[in-house]
C-alpha cells in the first residue's frame, strides 16, 4: 500500500526499475492518465554533468478530463500540471520505489480550498495507481 509523505505518495514495489516503469504506466492508464514527458534523470545528469546517479525517471502523469476542469477552474494551475510519478532505484538496497506528488499539497498552494475535492478525486487515482503497481 502507498504510504503518505511529506508531499506525495510512494510504495517500494517488488520489481526491477525498468518493469515498475512499465507497470506504472499501465496502472495510471487504468486510472485515466496518460504520460505526456518522460526525464530519465540519470542519463541527463550523465550527459550534462558527466556525474553518475541512481536510476531515476521521472513521469509526467495528465488525465485530460481532470485537467481540463482544473484549468477552466484556475488558468495557472497549469504551473502545477502535470502531476510527477517517479521511478528510481535505492542506492544502497537497489530496491524500487514508485511516488507521485499529493495534489492535495499543489492545491494548497493556489489557496482555492474550491479545487479540494478535484485534488483528493486525482490523489484517489494516483494511490490507486501505485497500489497497483
Amino acid at each position: 500500500m502507498a504510504e503518505k509523505t511529506t508531499y506525495g505518495i510512494k510504495r517500494k514495489v517488488k520489481l526491477s526499475y525498468e518493469d515498475a516503469i512499465l507497470k506504472v504506466t499501465e496502472t495510471l492508464k487504468m486510472e485515466g492518465f496518460g504520460v505526456l514527458t518522460e526525464i530519465d534523470v540519470k542519463q541527463t545528469l550523465k550527459k550534462k554533468l558527466d556525474k553518475d546517479f541512481t536510476k531515476y525517471i521521472i513521469l509526467g502523469a495528465c488525465n485530460p478530463p481532470i485537467a481540463f476542469q482544473a484549468l477552466t477552474e484556475e488558468i495557472e494551475i497549469g504551473l502545477l500540471l502535470p502531476c510527477n510519478v517517479i521511478v528510481y532505484e535505492e542506492p544502497d538496497s537497489k530496491e524500487t520505489i514508485v511516488a507521485a506528488i499529493d495534489p492535495g499539497t499543489l492545491i494548497q498552494v493556489t489557496q482555492r480550498e474550491d479545487l479540494s475535492e478535484v485534488a483528493e478525486m486525482v490523489r484517489g487515482k494516483l494511490t490507486r495507481a501505485i497500489d497497483n503497481v
